[in-house]
């Protein structure tokens, strides 16, 4: 039997609705960092003495900024799954960029916005 060159619009349907989900669930999380780095939620020490809000400003700093790269990873994230949104559109989703191989349904699975194969990633290394 010949090798499948792509996976099948039904096979592309449910990859598609993992990607819409996981879409989704890290734009939510990104709303919520960028209202941590901008204090929106007003649960912080502006809302307590003068004394604590100068105590706290190095630990408030260092909090921005550790929500600002994590902010900076899932805008990442998101371009990577829209990106796997346009493929599957294209038909070209699941494809392998380096062997032109399919990658395996289970590594689609955990990983959405995979662009290797399992052996084309380990021999990156």
């Amino acid at each position: 039997m010949a090798e499948k060159k792509r996976y099948t619009n039904e096979e592309l349907g449910e990859f598609k609705e993992i990607i819409l989900e996981k879409l989704t669930t890290a734009k939510h999380d990104l709303d919520l960092l960028k209202s941590a780095i901008n204090h929106s939620d007003g649960n912080d020490t502006q809302d307590t003495s003068p004394t604590f809000k100068v105590m706290e400003e190095g630990a408030n700093v260092y909090s921005k900024e550790q929500a600002g790269r994590l902010a900076q990873r899932q805008e990442k994230f998101i371009q990577h799954l829209e990106s796997a949104l346009v493929r599957v559109e294209n038909k070209t989703y699941g494809v392998c960029r380096e062997t032109g191989k399919l990658i395996s349904k289970e590594r689609l699975r955990a990983v959405p916005h995979a662009t290797l194969s399992i052996d084309a990633k380990m021999n990156q290394k």
